[in-house]
């Protein structure tokens, strides 16, 4: 175990050094990145909502589930931190060059990463309400853990443990909140309330000649007798 904590001291040596040769414009892009790469997800949440009202019960379900999942990723990574009182890299490493952004104040610990938790459990539970954006979802989890050891505020532990942690409770919660939310979503696509139904989606359209054919056959039936 501390060898991987001395591999896990010199590899965040490593990056913060790496960090300070990069251009300041590359070094403003991180710092925006590990902050506000957040959003981004925020807003596929909120694109994979859209999309899926006029999907089926079952992707209207995922997509519902997929920032339920996220946020207890975040519950459970801040629960796991108030356990380990692990303290910053940005005052525990001695020698370490100066952080990039300001050193988070005492008290607010390092293991996990709160960032890559929640950007973990986002890319799994976005990959699995929506098919085929785990090519998107995946490297901006990645980008995002890499980008808080970029700017010196997380040991490469911290945010690898953040990313597991994450995926790994979203894929739970999905799992089992698949038919419970499922059901408020059949409920709810069948309410009166309009600003229900337009909130969970209608569903499917079905096109008016579909409804119509039924009774065009059974009068040719009737017809032919």
């Amino acid at each position: 175990m501390d060898n991987l904590l001395d591999l896990s001291d010199r590899l965040y040596l490593d990056v913060l050094d790496f960090a300070h040769t990069t251009p300041h414009w590359f070094q403003w892009l991180a710092e925006v990145w590990t902050e506000l790469g957040l959003l981004l997800f925020g807003a596929l949440f909120l694109a994979g909502w859209w999309r899926s009202r006029t999907g089926s019960s079952q992707a209207m379900t995922l997509a519902l589930l997929a920032p339920l999942g996220t946020a207890f990723g975040y519950v459970a990574s801040e629960a796991l931190k108030s356990l380990i009182d692990e303290e910053r890299p940005c005052r525990a490493v001695a020698g370490a060059p100066a952080a990039l952004i300001d050193c988070p104040v005492y008290g607010d610990w390092s293991f996990p990463s709160n960032h890559s938790a929640i950007a973990g459990a986002a890319a799994v539970a976005l990959a699995l309400s929506w098919r085929g954006i785990v090519w998107l979802t995946v490297p901006m989890a990645i980008l995002m853990a890499f980008s808080r050891v970029f700017v010196g505020v997380h040991y490469p532990h911290d945010v690898t443990a953040g990313l597991l942690l994450g995926a790994l409770v979203a894929f739970l919660v999905m799992r089992a909140g698949r038919k419970p939310v499922g059901a408020l979503v059949e409920t709810a696509r069948s309410s009166r309330s309009a600003a229900v139904v337009w909130c969970a989606g209608r569903g499917p359209a079905t096109p008016a000649h579909a409804s119509a054919r039924p009774g065009r056959r059974a009068r040719a039936r009737h017809g032919a007798y």
